[in-house]
C-alpha cells in the first residue's frame, strides 16, 4: 500500500474512487498534503469526517527533528530527521541572494564509498520514498517561515540508486498543485552511475544535472570513488554530454579539492582539457575534513589558483561558499555524531 504522501495526484484519485468517495476529494487532500503542509487529518477542515476515518488506516509521514543546528554566521540550518522505523537523515537550510535553498538526502546512507564523505561510513540501509524526500522540505520550510524556492540533491545517499523514488519526488515537488517548485531550480548530483543517468536524459526534466567528478582520470578518480571501477571516465563523460543533448540544461561539476591529492597544476591542466568546448559549469568544493578521514582542505592560494588557471580558458567556475562552518559542515556528520552516540539508530 503506497503511503498517502507519496501518491501523485493521479494515484490520489485512484485511491479515493477506490474508498468509493467523490473524485474532487481527491485535490482538496492532496492541496493540504502539499500545499498547506498539515501533518494530520485533523487539520483538513473541509474533509468530512467519514472520510477522515477512512483515511486514518493510511498514516501520513511526518518526519521528527531531532537536532537542528543554526550557524550563527549565515543563519545555515542543519537538521537531522527521524524517520518511522527510527533511520536518521540530514538536510540543511541556506539562504542565498537567489532564495532559500535546501538540501536533501534521499537514501539512509549510501553504497558509494567516496572516501572523502562522511555519508557512506556505515554503507547504505535503505531508500527513501518519496514522501520523506518530501516531507524533508516541507518540514524546513514550516520551521523557518521562508519559502523554498531551490533544490539540491546532494544529501546523504546517491540520488540515481534510488531512480524511481527521486523521480517520483521531482514530479511531485514541481506540480502546480503542490510547492510548484521550478524544476529549473532542482540540482541532482550524481557519482556517475551511466545507465541511470541516460535513463533521467529520456524522462527530459528541466532540473540540472551535477556530476561529482572530483578527479580527471580513471586512476585518480579509482582511489576517491569506488563507482569508478564500474564505469570509466570516458563513459561518464560521454552520458554527460547526452543529457545536455537531450535536455539542453548546462550540465555542472562538482570538483573537491583535496591538498596535495587533486588541487596541483597538472590536475587543473587535465580538468581542463576534460571540459574543453562543454557548455559546463564547475563548482569548486573545498574538502570538508572528516575524523575517519586523513585528507587535507586545500590552501586558499592553492584554491584560487586552480579557479584561475580554469578560468583563463573560458570554464565557468565558482568555489563553493562555505556555509554554516560554525555547525558540523560535512555531509553526514551530524547524523554519524548522533549514531555514535545512541548506537540504536541508524
Amino acid at each position: 500500500m503506497l503511503d498517502i504522501k507519496s501518491r501523485n495526484l493521479e494515484e490520489m484519485r485512484e485511491y479515493i474512487k477506490s474508498l468509493n468517495e467523490a473524485s474532487y476529494r481527491s485535490k482538496q487532500i492532496y492541496g493540504w498534503l502539499h500545499k498547506d503542509l498539515v501533518n494530520g487529518y485533523d487539520e483538513m477542515t473541509n474533509i468530512p469526517k467519514s472520510l477522515k476515518e477512512k483515511l486514518k488506516e493510511d498514516e501520513i509521514t511526518n518526519l521528527e527533528v531531532v537536532a537542528r543546528q543554526i550557524s550563527k554566521e549565515d543563519n545555515t540550518n542543519k537538521l537531522l530527521f527521524k524517520l518511522k522505523d527510527n533511520s536518521l537523515v540530514e538536510a540543511v537550510y541556506m539562504e542565498y541572494k537567489h532564495g532559500n535553498t535546501v538540501c536533501i538526502s534521499t537514501q539512509v546512507g549510501c553504497r558509494m564509498g567516496c572516501k572523502f564523505c562522511a555519508s557512506t561510513i556505515g554503507g547504505l540501509s535503505r531508500n527513501l520514498l518519496p514522501s520523506e524526500m518530501l516531507d524533508q522540505i516541507y518540514k524546513i520550510q514550516k520551521l523557518t517561515k521562508k519559502r523554498i524556492s531551490n533544490i539540491v540533491l546532494m544529501g546523504t545517499g546517491e540520488p540515481l540508486d534510488n531512480f524511481d523514488n527521486v523521480c517520483k519526488f521531482i514530479e511531485m515537488i514541481s506540480d502546480e498543485h503542490g510547492l510548484n517548485i521550478s524544476q529549473r531550480n532542482i540540482t541532482l548530483s550524481t557519482c556517475g552511475l551511466v545507465d541511470k543517468i541516460y535513463e533521467l536524459g529520456e524522462k527530459n526534466y528541466q532540473i540540472t544535472l551535477a556530476l561529482s567528478l572530483h578527479a580527471t582520470t580513471d586512476e585518480k578518480r579509482k582511489n576517491l570513488m569506488p563507482i569508478a571501477n564500474k564505469f570509466a571516465l570516458d563513459e561518464v563523460m560521454e552520458a554527460m554530454k547526452d543529457y545536455y543533448n537531450t535536455t539542453k540544461r548546462r550540465i555542472s561539476f562538482e570538483y573537491s579539492l583535496v591538498a596535495g591529492v587533486n588541487d596541483r597544476n597538472e590536475d587543473a591542466k587535465e580538468l581542463i582539457c576534460l571540459l574543453r568546448n562543454l557548455n559546463c559549469h564547475v563548482n569548486l568544493i573545498p574538502v570538508n575534513p572528516i575524523k575517519e578521514r586523513d585528507f587535507k582542505k586545500s590552501t586558499k592560494d592553492a584554491i584560487l589558483n586552480f579557479k584561475n588557471k580554469l578560468e583563463k580558458n573560458n570554464i565557468n567556475v565558482t568555489i563553493r561558499r562555505e556555509m554554516g562552518a560554525d555547525i558540523d559542515g560535512a555531509c553526514g556528520q551530524l547524523r554519524k555524531h548522533h549514531m555514535d552516540i545512541d548506537g540504536g539508530c541508524r
